[in-house]
């Protein structure tokens, strides 16, 4: 028979010659699409009329629910629906409540095909009746292979499969149902799996919601949030705790300074020349004061004597804004350090908030300026030293700060929390230093020079006193002085220390170096006479005497020194030479600083031997073309009272702390520079200056005590000359046999001479010098000494 066979299983032999031929009939059907779903169904019954099928008598098949369910109110199912809608375009308007219905799914594509390829052969049937195919198998099969377009194949030739009937009703007065006719399915090869490309994107089903997934994704969200939190919980409480615990403490803490109170500025005594007292300062608020006019008149009559003015108050007390333009004002200093009885008027006035205090302390000097260009001055906001003393000894005298640290609350609890965090870091007051100088002496040479030089018209002037076994300072005055507790009244000239930062020319005194040099070298001695004439020429400077000797005259070295020779002085340095004078100018100190305490201090200037001109051998050994102070001059004298010696000037005795315990300075430089014998000999030599006729240094005689020293009159550099006036000056010792003390006045002044201006003033200090410390003649008579031969 060459028409399909059934096999043992009940299916179809797909190799059958009009299988294929009713296949490739069916194939050709489908690509005509001229008979829609009637030609598929008519292909499909020649292939059953072909196979010797009856129709009429296949028994009816009873379809089952989930059949009757792919079914839509048209008669079609929704699956072939779906593959009349993909090829289409077009769709059936209930297919996706059915498919809700079927689980939300559609088997078409490739799925499909797995399962209809997948599909196990129906059950063997009778002979001479067709084979039974389960709806739902038959529906597989017709969703098993799809082409691109969207219309569904079969077989090899992808014919167009017949639409599924409904099944017949029975025929009447028979009882017997006509036979359902289907369509034979052909077994897929399972080599020839047909592969089925994706639809577009834009042809696809929506898909439905899950909300089992979103449910899960909130779940771990949720949880990764709660993790998250407890993590930072655990850190708060136990990682960071501490530290959290920490920084609330710190902003309920309350940080207050105490301020250390500056140590005091002794004499050698102990008296107080400077210290510091306790005060107020007075702070207002101009957002509390409603008044500002009325808040200004009452201070201003308890602080009109502080300098301060009624103007400035109500400026002060007046709302405003910072510097910046966006800041209020909250805070401004009305007046400072005030006495603490003023401070307790005003705030007997009752303002409360908007009128506060703060501690704070002054310097006050009981002296007014008593050694005050000595002791110098402090800045009033917050009494660091600007000068002098309070300059150079600034970390010993301001002390340590202490600290108050406390927990207080807010609002009207801003107080110290009782039983809260409180610790205090006392105030360490500064330590106090005492100086050499003896105040008592002090005022006595201030107040002697400062008189000389008004009624002079000085420009300047100096007055030093030193102990000559030690080198101490006794006294150190300058001209002019200023207030210690105002210097803002003062130029700014006036404060400087004129001992240490002025410098001159020292002139004739300078020639005690000249003749200390050539006793020490040998080059002369007490009985040496110097020819001399009535002037000397070095270079183009011509050098004379006042009053000229006559040329060849010899001249004994005391004679030299007492009259002042210039042209004698100028042969002597001849004999030393240039470099043996720069030599003994160094040791004796010039040309550097003498380290005496003070800031400020200038080390003068000293030329050279490879820089001298043609001038300098004649200028420079009468104490011309060297710039010197007073303190390094006196210093000088200080070496030849103490045996050739040259000790450190000092101004500080020792630094007491606050506990009492003292602490003294560094031990001064020392280095010799003459044998004593020399210096003996040259301490006799000038004490002819004050006791031979004729000699300059006559009015710094002091009756019963041997008197050494020398006159000097020089000038003032200025600008890369001189200044007009004369700078004169006298420096001695007494008692020249056993010298106790140096003075050593100098003065720039319009006119004058060292043994007319600065010898009577040395004179008058010595004497008070000697008075005050008791020393006494020694009785010794003075030596025999002549000008010439």
């Amino acid at each position: 028979m060459a028409g399909d066979t059934p096999d043992r299983r009940g299916g179809i032999e797909r190799r059958g010659g009009a299988g294929r031929e009713a296949g490739r009939s069916s194939s050709d059907a489908g690509r005509q699409r001229t008979g829609g779903r009637a030609g598929a169904g008519g292909a499909g019954a020649a292939a059953r009329s072909r196979a010797g099928t009856d129709p009429a008598a296949e028994p009816p098949v009873r379809g089952t629910m989930s059949e009757a369910r792919r079914y839509t109110p048209r008669g079609r199912s929704v699956r072939d629906a779906s593959v009349e809608h993909a090829g289409s375009g077009r769709g059936d308007p209930f297919r996706p409540a059915l498919e809700v219905l079927q689980g939300g799914r559609t088997d078409t594509g490739r799925r499909a095909a797995g399962r209809a390829a997948d599909t196990p052969r129906p059950p063997a049937t009778e002979p001479g009746r067709a084979p039974k195919t389960p709806a739902r198998t038959t529906q597989r099969m017709h969703r098993a292979v799809t082409d691109v377009d969207g219309e569904p194949r079969t077989g090899r030739t992808g014919a167009r499969p017949a639409p599924l009937k409904r099944a017949a009703a029975p025929v009447r007065g028979t009882g017997r149902t006509p036979a359902r006719k289907t369509t034979p399915v052909r077994k897929p090869r399972k080599q020839s799996r047909v592969r089925v490309p994706r639809l577009p994107r834009t042809n696809r089903a929506p898909k439905l919601a899950e909300p089992r997934r979103r449910l899960r994704l909130a779940t771990v969200l949720a949880l990764l949030m709660f993790a998250a939190i407890g993590i930072r919980l655990v850190q708060l409480q136990l990682t960071d705790a501490s530290a959290y615990a920490a920084q609330g403490l710190e902003n309920r803490l309350a940080h207050d300074t105490l301020a250390a109170s500056r140590g005091a500025i002794l004499d050698r005594t102990g008296k107080i020349l400077v210290h510091s007292v306790e005060t107020r300062s007075v702070i207002g608020d101009p957002f509390l004061i409603k008044d500002p006019e009325k808040t200004a008149d009452r201070l201003f009559a308890v602080l009109d004597h502080y300098g301060v003015l009624r103007s400035d108050l109500v400026r002060l007390l007046t709302p405003h804004k910072r510097s910046d333009g966006k800041t209020d004002a909250r805070f401004e200093y009305l007046a400072r350090q005030i006495s603490v009885e003023d401070s307790e008027k005003i705030q007997k006035l009752g303002y409360g908030a908007a009128i506060s205090f703060e501690r704070d302390e002054r310097r006050e000097v009981p002296g007014y300026d008593l050694a005050s260009n000595v002791i110098g001055y402090t800045q009033k906001s917050d009494l660091s030293g600007q000068l002098g003393i309070e300059k150079a000894y600034n970390e010993q005298l301001r002390g340590v700060d202490g600290l108050h640290v406390y927990e207080h609350g807010e609002g009207d609890l801003d107080k110290p929390l009782p039983q809260g965090f409180e610790k205090l870091t006392p105030a360490r007051p500064g330590s106090s230093v005492e100086l050499t100088i003896d105040a008592d002496l002090q005022f006595s040479v201030q107040y002697a020079l400062g008189a000389k030089m008004t009624a002079l018209g000085a420009t300047f002037g100096t007055a030093i006193v030193l102990d000559a076994r030690t080198m101490e300072v006794m006294a150190m005055a300058s001209y002019p002085s200023f207030a210690a507790a105002d210097p803002g009244k003062s130029e700014k000239e006036d404060l400087k220390d004129q001992c240490t930062a002025t410098v001159f020319d020292p002139g004739s005194v300078h020639k005690a170096i000249v003749m200390g040099a050539a006793l020490q070298e040998g080059l002369i001695t007490p009985a040496s006479t110097i020819t001399v004439n009535s002037k000397v020429k070095k270079g183009d400077t011509t050098y004379t005497d006042h009053p000229p000797q006559k040329d060849g005259t010899a001249m004994t070295i005391p004679g030299i020194l007492a009259l002042s020779s210039n042209v004698g002085t100028i042969a002597v340095a001849d004999l030393l030479g240039k470099d043996k004078l720069y030599e003994y100018q160094r040791r004796f100190g010039l040309g550097q600083r003498t380290g005496v305490g003070l800031p400020n201090e200038s080390p003068g200037q000293l030329l050279p031997p490879n820089e001298w001109t043609g001038s300098s051998p004649g200028s420079i050994p009468i104490g011309n073309g060297v710039a010197t102070t007073a303190i390094q001059m006196a210093a000088v004298y200080g070496a030849i009272a103490n045996d050739g010696l040259w000790v450190q000037p000092t101004l500080v005795r020792k630094i007491i702390a606050p506990d009492g315990t003292e602490t003294k300075p560094a031990a001064p430089v020392t280095r010799r520079v003459m044998d004593p014998v020399y210096a003996q000999q040259l301490r006799t030599m000038l004490e002819g200056v004050t006791t031979l006729g004729d000699a300059t240094g006559h009015q710094a005689a002091i009756p019963g005590y041997r008197i050494a020293g020398k006159t000097g009159t020089s000038k003032l550099p200025q600008d890369g000359g001189y200044a007009p006036g004369e700078v004169v000056s006298f420096i001695g010792m007494a008692p020249a046999e056993a010298p106790r003390y140096v003075v050593a006045v100098t003065a720039h002044v319009p006119t004058g001479a060292g043994g007319s201006v600065a010898a009577p003033l040395f004179k008058e200090m010595m004497a008070v010098t000697l008075s005050n410390f008791g020393v006494v003649p020694t009785g010794t008579a003075a030596p025999k000494l002549t000008i010439y031969p």
